[in-house]
């Protein structure tokens, strides 16, 4: 960046020369600053998201991998029926779309 950036600081109201942070309060002042903070801060949600669901899956998986072949055999049942039913679901999205769109 070229040239003085003065920003007034929104806590105690001093203004500050080309800084990130009050000379007086401290409190964070630069805007570009608090985006980089608040995108790392969606960044690492993500991630903990992430883990959450690759600990945690839901019922079908849990089943496809469980030492009884009964359950397994469930769970592949369950997983193949979900899967047909989201194809089902998308080709009659499809169908609409394409009938609305003449």
């Amino acid at each position: 960046m070229s040239g003085k950036r003065i920003i007034k600081c929104p806590n105690c109201g001093t203004f500050n020369t080309n800084k990130e942070y009050c000379t007086n309060c401290n409190t964070l002042i630069s805007h570009q600053k608090k985006q980089e903070i608040k995108a790392e801060a969606g960044k690492q949600k993500r991630i903990e998201e992430a883990i959450y669901e690759k600990e945690n899956p839901n019922l079908a998986e849990r089943l496809k991998v469980h030492p009884n072949y009964l359950y397994r055999i469930a769970g592949w049942i369950l997983y193949s029926a979900i899967m047909v039913v989201s194809a089902i679901g998308a080709g009659l999205a499809w169908f609409i779309a394409m009938v609305a769109a003449g």
